[in-house]
């Protein structure tokens, strides 16, 4: 009997330890971001790219999410990222201005027209070597992009560019500003979870978005018209804090690795091409006016300010000391690259 029980005990010890090793292995990871958290980026970008962590590190790593700014402020979730009060956080470039200059080429008009081609020019140029430098204080795990963004608005049919002549716009970044001041607006800068009550209080007339964000954001419900005039490209970054990924095991840096890169930059942007489609639908279903401005860079009435708006950007960045146009031309070399990848 006395051996029955010490063997009992000894076998309940073994698995009280091997269960409090693999308690100790495992890790959570906080991630900050931006967007809501029943939002299709949140659901089916971060919280599919968080269980996949958790599937392949069989149950090592796990992912605490912080949806809409709620560890981090969105013009501060890199510097989370990057100082470790989050683990990891994805934002867009275009909120810390002037930060990553040679990253938002890919904001201008003509580089990509759907998302999955934006990731996949954003990510081949970091692959390359061209941004590297813009991020050595964190580890980047993979980029993405919107749709190509356009123009929507409470009460004023845009047309033409004259049409903006007063309007107080919501702009992304400065360098989607840039181009809306150039078509005669007035461009207001704020984060994407700022817009909906800055419009309903009258603060705004509009925003450049792209058809993703009116429905992640709501938008829909409070603009009636869009101008489907594609401006400019929000990029992104997912990265994450280089300290704390140094301190993971070597199997668990592989799981990171394994879902690092390209692979989730596409997954990115098939996701918010979809939503691009349901947001327009969801215009469309609503009886809203919606413009189509096919090819604005050939367009008689589009063309100039959006030129301007590049020659000044790339201008700007080589009076700065930066190859701004081998990085813009090679952003339109990776374009036609993922265009003919995707086709």
């Amino acid at each position: 009997m006395n051996r029955v029980l010490t063997r009992c005990l000894l076998a309940a010890s073994i698995a009280g330890l091997t269960a409090a090793s693999a308690a100790q292995a495992s890790t959570t990871l906080r991630m900050a971001h931006f967007w809501p958290g029943a939002s299709g980026v949140n659901q089916e970008v971060f919280e599919a790219w968080a269980a996949t962590l958790e599937e392949e590190s069989g149950g090592e790593l796990r992912v605490e999410m912080f949806p809409s700014g709620t560890l981090a402020k969105p013009d501060s979730i890199y510097e989370a990222a990057a100082n470790g009060i989050a683990d990891i956080g994805a934002t867009a470039q275009g909120y810390t201005a002037g930060r990553f200059p040679l990253s938002q080429i890919v904001e201008l008009p003509g580089v990509a027209t759907t998302a999955t081609q934006g990731a996949c020019v954003l990510q081949s140029l970091y692959d390359e070597g061209h941004l590297a430098s813009e991020y050595e204080d964190t580890r980047p795990l993979f980029f993405f992009t919107t749709g190509p963004g356009g123009i929507h608005t409470i009460d004023t049919d845009v047309q033409v560019p004259s049409d903006l002549e007063g309007l107080r716009i919501r702009r992304p970044t400065a360098v989607a500003g840039q181009m809306l001041e150039n078509m005669g607006a007035s461009p207001v800068g704020m984060p994407a979870p700022d817009i909906y009550t800055s419009m309903q209080r009258g603060v705004i007339d509009g925003l450049s978005f792209p058809w993703e964000g009116l429905k992640g954001f709501r938008i829909n419900e409070l603009v009636s018209y869009h101008t489907e005039v594609p401006f400019y490209t929000l990029i992104f970054v997912a990265t994450m804090n280089q300290r704390t990924y140094d301190g993971l095991s070597p199997e668990q840096q592989a799981v990171i690795d394994a879902n690092s890169g390209m692979r989730w930059a596409e997954n990115a942007g098939v996701v918010f091409d979809r939503l691009d489609v349901e947001g327009k639908q969801e215009a469309r279903d609503a009886g809203h006016t919606i413009r189509e401005i096919e090819n604005p860079l050939e367009h008689p009435d589009w063309q100039q300010p959006l030129q301007d708006g590049i020659d000044s950007y790339l201008a700007e960045l080589e009076e700065r000391g930066l190859p701004g146009r081998e990085v813009y031309e090679a952003a339109l070399a990776a374009s036609e690259a993922c265009a003919v990848d995707q086709g």
